[in-house]
């Protein structure tokens, strides 16, 4: 896992076109097309704050996860996987890198999925996160937030 520049423009278009690809498989699950990823730009990713990192396969983008530190708590943004990797664990080896990197400075983790989506459910689950929080964002979609303290 290595991390991306997300401020340059180059890469912000390679991280959009995984992000697409990705919850475009999310919202066949959910049965929804209203999902906030769908709709950002290249600069919304560039403009976000976030820290990107990326799992490649030889050269290819596989995965990206991204997140923010606030205090002592790591929110976990984005977790997307290039669908032509799915089930191949690099879902789970970026957040467990993310962990690991982050576990001196943080003491508690967040992250959220639509409520629909079960491989994500299924996923933070199994690596520990318990259910925190259930919402409903303003396109109507039912959002499950995970907790994990360190």
């Amino acid at each position: 896992m290595e991390g991306l520049k997300i401020t340059e423009k180059q890469t912000a278009e390679k991280v959009l076109n995984l992000q697409l690809a990705s919850y475009a498989i999310e919202a066949s699950l959910i049965g929804s097309t209203e999902l906030p990823p769908l709709k950002e730009s290249a600069a919304d990713l560039m403009n976000s704050g976030e820290t990107f990192y990326g799992e490649f396969d030889r050269k290819e983008l596989a995965g990206v996860i991204s997140y923010k530190v606030d205090q002592s708590v790591l929110d976990i943004h984005r977790v997307m996987v290039n669908p032509q990797y799915f089930r191949q664990g690099i879902a789970a080896k970026m957040i467990q890198s993310v962990l690991s990197m982050e576990k001196n400075k943080v003491s508690t983790v967040l992250v959220a999925t639509a409520s629909l989506n079960k491989p994500a459910v299924y996923l933070y689950k199994k690596l520990g996160f318990q259910f925190h929080d259930e919402f409903t964002v303003s396109e109507g979609i039912r959002i499950a937030q995970f907790k994990k303290e360190l």
